[in-house]
Parts: structure tokens; sequence; C-alpha cells
């Protein structure tokens, strides 16, 4: 440690300490590099903001460079110091950029941050800035592209040993004085110019370049607001269709700002803008025209205007609200579209893990064909007890024969089905009856004349039993009957003549008592 380089850059001098001891190998191609001007006009290829800003390739790619052992006929690279360990802790640590394969060449950077972890392991850390950290500084605030190139160039001019330890290698050249840069060095760059001044307001009035440094301001505003997602385009511009009317009268209605504002062309539409809590006017409104001609001539016209004894304030509106909203909704449209036509996709055809889940599904493993082929081909006691269950030829034809009746036993049965023409004959004669019994059947069937006689007796009673029924059903015919019919006849009459004699004595009595 102490041994000190001095690297002078387009944006100024930075001084370098290098850890020799730690770091000899390092530290002899940087000081040797330096010595034969190998970094003079080198590009500031890549500067990222907070981390590091990388330097050390002639051709200004970062692909590029060498070290010093390739011009002594040595490799390209030389292999890492892992011994001892040194992290990138502070600001201004210098390292060894890895080349690949832990090996480096000309490359190197400085750290624009402190306890970077990232790199430690990866790059070799070999010295430490002492002086200039305002350059640092500098070369953190610089503007660059997305792929951290600087828009405009940072060069390192001239590099000087101060101190240098380790013994020049034979065969080294080294340069009385620090060589111009080259044409194509210097045209290896489209940026800006290292030396060029930016100053855009060079030639322009006070209230011109006041005007222009505002401009900028708004633009750089609108591309942050673009940026965190409030705004739906940096260049988005305020309608210039739309009035912005205030300090109304709180009864001013949307219908008579639309009556009064009519007069200069057609209103596309007019809204007062309310309380959404008490639904009472904030005493400002918006109109819309649907000529910005119209919208720009009302401007002139209505500014303090009295309306409902209120002096109005007219203004071009200057909110991009209803930009921001239809912007909006076209895009939560598009992304609704775009998931639709996404799951439509999805639908038609799966997925490459679906697809592969199928054919694992449909395609068994190779543990699950063995499986299946060990219970297809069975093993050789599966095959006896097969065997087993499986007859010879010998017992499968006994088994036919037991099974299909011989020729003798067929007609055994087939007489024992078919009877023979004596029991037919005696079968007949079971169902039909002899001659005998059939004169018997109807004989007690048809009954003889005897029974018939004594049937038509039971049913037709005798002369006696009929004069006998007679005499029941009509008894007044009888002596004794008429005998007593007419005493019955005598006995009502007497019965009678009394009881009207005593009626007319009854009559008589009541006369005499009323007389």
């Amino acid at each position: 440690s102490g041994m000190s380089v001095l690297i002078e850059t387009s944006l100024g001098d930075i001084t370098v300490d290098l850890y020799c001891r730690e770091r000899p190998r390092c530290c002899e191609n940087f000081l040797k590099l330096c010595k034969v001007k190998y970094y003079n006009w080198c590009l500031f290829h890549s500067v990222q903001r907070g981390l590091v800003a990388q330097t050390g390739d002639p051709t200004g790619s970062g692909s590029g460079g060498e070290a010093v052992y390739a011009m002594l006929g040595g490799e390209k690279y030389f292999d890492r110091e892992l011994r001892p360990k040194m992290k990138h802790l502070r600001r201004g640590c210098v390292s060894m950029v890895n080349s690949g394969s832990d090996r480096h060449g000309s490359q190197f950077f400085i750290t624009l941050g402190d306890s970077i972890d990232s790199l430690d392991g990866v790059h070799t850390v070999f010295g430490q800035v002492a002086e200039g950290f305002d350059i640092l500084d500098k070369l953190n605030e610089v503007y660059c592209d997305r792929d951290h190139r600087p828009f405009q160039d940072v060069r390192i001019y001239h590099t000087i040993v101060l101190d240098d330890p380790f013994p020049d290698p034979p065969g080294l050249v080294i340069p009385d004085r620090s060589p111009e840069p080259s044409a194509e060095q210097l045209a290896r760059t489209d940026r800006i110019g290292a030396e060029d001044a930016i100053d855009d307001t060079e030639g322009l009035t006070q209230e011109e370049a006041a005007e222009y440094h505002r401009q900028r301001e708004a633009q750089s505003n609108a591309r942050l607001l673009a940026m965190i997602g409030d705004l739906p385009d940096e260049d988005v511009k305020p309608p210039d269709n739309v009035l912005f009317v205030c300090k109304l009268n709180p009864v001013t209605t949307d219908d008579d700002l639309n009556t009064i504002f009519s007069r200069f062309g057609e209103i596309h539409s007019c809204e007062v803008i309310r309380s959404k809590r008490t639904g009472e006017s904030l005493q400002y409104a918006f109109i819309e025209f649907d000529k910005a001609d119209d919208c720009e001539a009302a401007y002139f016209k209505m500014d303090n205007v009295l309306i409902d004894d209120r002096r109005i304030h007219v203004d071009f509106c200057q909110s991009v609200a209803k930009v921001w909203r239809d912007f909006r909704r076209d895009k939560a449209t598009a992304a609704a579209g775009k998931r639709h036509s996404q799951q439509q996709q999805r639908r038609r055809s799966p997925s490459p893990a679906a697809n592969n889940g199928s054919r694992n599904r449909r395609s068994p493993s190779p543990d699950q064909q063995q499986r299946s082929r060990n219970r297809r081909s069975p093993s050789p006691d599966q095959q006896r007890s097969r065997n087993r269950r499986s007859p010879s030829p010998d017992q499968q034809q006994r088994s036919r024969n037991r099974r299909s009746p011989s020729s003798d036993q067929q007609q055994r049965s087939r007489n024992r089905r078919s009877p023979s023409s004596d029991q037919q004959q005696r079968s007949r004669n079971r169902r039909s009856p002899s001659p005998d019994q059939q004169q018997r059947s109807r004989n007690r069937r048809s009954p003889s004349p005897k029974q018939q006689q004594r049937s038509r007796n039971r049913r037709s009673p005798s002369p006696e039993q009929q004069h006998r029924y007679r005499s029941r059903r009509s008894p007044r015919e009888s002596p004794a009957h008429k005998k007593s019919k007419h005493n019955r006849r005598s006995r009502s009459r007497s019965r009678s003549k009394s009881h009207g004699d005593s009626r007319s004595k009854g009559t008589s009595s009541s006369r005499s008592r009323y007389r």
C-alpha cells in the first residue's frame, strides 16, 4: 500500500492508492498498462448510478481489452488472486473486472456506493480512491441510456504513475510522452464529445432562457409522471375545447350555464361540480365545446361577466383527468381483450406443462412398464399353476365324452321321453270314458221320470193344499168371520148413538146456562 496512480479524466483528476502487497499481480498489470499509456482516451462505457463506473476497454464496447502480458508474448488474461479476501465496503474501491472463468484483463471499475455485497467474491479489489471523491459524485450524476452508456462521453485523458515498485519486464516499450488520440479512437463513439459544451440557451435572451428552462422542467416532470403511471403519456396535453369557469353563485345550475354559453357555439357538455357528500355546488364548472374556436371566443367574451350577482372568471381547462379516464378505460379494455384471447388460446392449445402431464399419464414410467411386463409374463411358478388349471388333451376328450352321451344312451333317453303304443292307448282310455261311464254320467245329469214328477209335485201344490192356502189368505169368507163382523158393526152403532145423546144434553145445558 502507498503506491499511487493519478488518473486524469474529462470530469477531473482521481488519485488511486494500490494494494501492492495484497494484490501484486493485479497491481503490476495495472501499473505497466498505465506506463505504456494503454488507458489513454478510454471511455467510461458503463456508469450505473450508486453502483459502479467501468472503463479500461480501448474499443469502448465492454468486451475488449487484454493484460500487459499479452504485449510480452504471454496470455491475454491472468488468474484471479483469491487471498486475502477483500470486500467492496466503501465508495471508491478499484477492482479488476472478471472477464470470465475467474480471469482478468485490462478492464477495471470504481464503486460509486458503499457495501456492494453482490461484487464480493466475483471481482478483485486492488486499490482505493484517495482523492477526487467530488469527481466520483459528478460521475454518478451523468445521464445514461438504458444500457448505462453516458449520453456525453467521459474519457480518461492521461495516467501518471507516481511510484512503481515492480521492475519493468524485458521487451516492454514505454513511450516518452502521451500519444495523441487517433481518428479511429475518436470515431468509435456516436455520443456528445467529452469536450463539447452543452448550452441550449446560448443566443437566447433572459426571458427566453427562463421559458426554455420551464419547458424542460415541465417535460421532465411529465416524463416522471408517465413513468410512475400518473399520466398516460409524457406528451399529453389538456384539451383546447374545454373552459374552466369559477366564482359561480351556488344557485347557478348546469342549464343556466348551458343557456348562457350556447350563443358562442354548440356545447357538448356542461357540468357544475358538486359535493359528493352534500350535493351542493362547489362554485366551479367545466364547459366543453364541439369546436376549439367557439371555446376561444367564449374565453375572450365571458371573463369577468356578471351571472346571478357574481362576477365569474373564465380560463382554459388545464386538467387532463378526462384524457386520463379515457386512457385507463382503453387500457383496461385492451387488457381484458388480451386476457380473453389468452384464455381462448389456452383452451385451444394446452400449455407445455399440461401436455407433458397428459403424456406422463398416457405413457407409464419405466418402473410401471416393468411391473406391467411382469404381470403379463408369469413366473415359472405361475406357469405351473396355469398348467394345472388347463387340462391335457386326453382330459379334455374325456370331459367331452362325459358331456356328450353315447348313441345307446341317447336312444334310451328318447325311449323314456316317447311312450309306447300300449302306454299311449292306456292314456287315451284314461282320458276318454267308456260307453257305460258315459251313460251313467248322462243318467246322473238327467233325472228319471219319477224324479221329474216328484219335482213337479213339489213345485205345484195339490188341490187340497191350494184350498188350504186360499182359506188362509181370505178368512173373511167363513161364517164365523161374517158373524164377528156383524157383531162389530152393531157395537159401533150403539156407541155412536149413546155418544150423540150425550152431545145433545151438553148443548142444551150450555144454552140454558148462557140464557
